[in-house]
């Protein structure tokens, strides 16, 4: 199957993003290479700023100049953006709700030899839990293209987490990205499979052998995580009666959580939550890390049969 790494698809659309409106500025902390980033400092090297190994500072100059009018993207390893730049990011640009996007790569579990150091497994929540932040998690090539011109558009704050890893073409070419909206991939009426992020191949694949098993999975792929579709997700359970949540993420406080938070109000059901247990994880292959820590395809696979049994 084709794929491409979601940080070449980032860096590609800051490029052509650069070309349609030159109030995008990029500013990076010393590794452009790796965020690919570099694409938009070798055409447009006047707009793009390297601040060093300096995160938060990162964070005040682009909320600086967002004040005055540009609109700049900063990229660095998501750990770093909501963690060692979080009082930043939260008290200049979410408290102020200044025009910044943070493109954060490196998400999940694909910074995988580095180590729990560099893995990310945390971001969603921290990000998910500032007032007036808009968070995004991309899952395929076409679809990182599509959000970058979306966020850019967006007036506020946007958090888009990237990943390092080479991932397939999974959606269809046509597919709309909307900000607050979730996808609808597949009709089901047994259970429905929410996803955001990388595992969308596995989740797919999952449904296809449930479907082989007579069992017909939904499945709604959600790259805005804040806010979210409540109405497709209360549409979904209504219909369904029972929920399985796959992120590339602690199971806290991340995707599952924030599907749970709306259907509790509204359409509570069974659930079940495919993630990372709330765990460190080690290093080592990419793919190897995922079903070591719970998002095989046999996991989602398990954890569909589970809700499914509780739904009965």
């Amino acid at each position: 199957m084709k794929a491409k790494a979601l940080r070449d698809a980032f860096g590609e659309a800051l490029v052509e993003l650069g070309r349609e409106n030159e109030d995008v500025v990029v500013l990076d902390a010393d590794v452009a290479g790796s965020t690919r980033t570099k694409m938009f400092g070798d055409v447009y090297p006047d707009r793009f700023f390297n601040v060093g190994i300096a995160e938060a500072n990162m964070m005040n100059i682009a909320a600086g100049l967002a004040a005055c009018g540009k609109i700049p993207f900063v990229s660095t390893f998501s750990f770093l953006a909501c963690l060692r730049a979080g009082d930043q990011l939260r008290t200049s640009i979410a408290y102020p709700r200044l025009n910044v996007k943070v493109g954060a790569g490196y998400g999940g579990l694909s910074d995988s030899f580095d180590g729990p150091t560099h893995h990310s497994l945390c971001d969603i929540a921290v990000v998910r839990s500032m007032p007036n932040m808009t968070v995004v998690v991309v899952s395929d090539p076409n679809q990182t293209k599509k959000a970058v011109k979306v966020v850019a558009a967006y007036d506020g704050p946007v958090y888009l987490r990237l990943s390092r890893a080479e991932v397939p073409y999974v959606l269809p070419e046509d597919a709309p990205f909307v900000l607050g909206k979730g996808n609808l991939l597949r009709e089901g009426s047994d259970l429905t499979l929410v996803v955001a992020g990388v595992p969308l191949a596995r989740t797919l694949e999952a449904a296809d052998r449930l479907a082989k098993e007579g069992l017909q999975a939904r499945v709604i792929e959600m790259p805005t995580i804040k806010p979210i579709d409540r109405e497709i997700l209360v549409q979904a359970a209504r219909e369904t009666g029972a929920v399985v949540t796959i992120e590339e993420h602690n199971i806290m406080a991340g995707l599952g959580s924030a599907v749970a938070e709306a259907l509790a109000q509204e359409a509570p059901v069974p659930m079940e939550f495919v993630g990372i247990k709330d765990t460190f994880c080690e290093s080592g292959p990419y793919d190897a890390l995922l079903d070591r820590y719970g998002l095989s395809v046999d996991d989602i696979v398990a954890a569909a049969k589970a809700v499914l049994g509780r739904k009965s």
